[in-house]
């Protein structure tokens, strides 16, 4: 597993959660697999490769409006990002050829109350959850392309015999008389399926491997391999 830490920073000082209390972090999906409790009963998990994220700028309730941290996650050539951006990566203390592949603010609540929060500062899973914490996953399902109403929405279709041939996966009628002589917003039809923001709550955290970033949980989350989510304390 790739270290996000010492390839993207020149230095990347670390504090937990004691610290200051994180309730968010940033990953991408690395499979869906299965593992066996002691009982030796079947438990689908989903393994996700969260963090080190990076803070790249602090937000202030004085300054801001709200508390909250634009964090890093991933790798990426700098020459991709735009000057006004590499001037931010280059306070946080970015390595000069390097950039975070995603950025993404999440809320605090405390603040930063001692100042020790500054740009460049590092944070891993372990900082954030532990085994048994009850999470919430943040992604984007599986772009499905354009589908039909029985696909997408799981209509029964129309009578398969009586000399129909061709209305058997049709809609049917989609609206009414000349009152109100339209068809009502969000009306279930036929459209592009699939890449939505889909969060997936109640989620159980089974294990969590420090040294690698590995963090396994109980259930399946939305999004294919590689897939950025956003994990959250539920």
């Amino acid at each position: 597993m790739t270290d996000f830490g010492n390839l993207l920073f020149k230095k990347a000082p670390r504090f937990g959660a004691n610290f200051f209390m994180f309730n968010a972090i940033v990953g991408s999906k690395i499979n869906q697999t299965q593992t066996f409790d002691e009982s030796g009963n079947r438990i689908p998990v989903t393994r996700i490769n969260a963090g080190p994220c990076h803070i790249i700028s602090v937000k202030t309730a004085d300054r801001d409006g709200y508390a909250a941290l634009v964090i890093g996650f991933g790798i990426k050539r700098t020459k991709l990002v735009n000057k006004a951006q590499q001037g931010n990566f280059k306070k946080a203390g970015l390595a000069e050829n390097k950039a975070p592949r995603f950025l993404k603010e999440i809320e605090v609540g405390s603040g930063d109350e001692n100042g020790e929060i500054k740009p460049g500062s590092s944070f891993s899973v372990s900082d954030v959850f532990k085994e048994g914490d009850r999470i919430e996953v943040s992604g984007i399902s599986k772009g499905k392309g354009f589908a039909g109403v029985v696909k997408r929405h799981g209509f029964a279709g129309g009578p398969r015999t009586h000399g129909q041939s061709d209305r058997e996966r049709a809609p049917g009628s989609i609206g009414q008389t000349t009152t109100p002589g339209r068809v009502y917003k969000g009306k279930r039809m036929a459209g592009r399926m699939g890449q939505d923001r889909v969060t997936v709550k109640n989620l159980k955290v089974v294990a969590i491997d420090a040294e690698k970033n590995i963090l396994t949980i109980k259930g399946l989350v939305a999004g294919g391999r590689n897939s950025l989510l956003l994990i959250r304390k539920y």
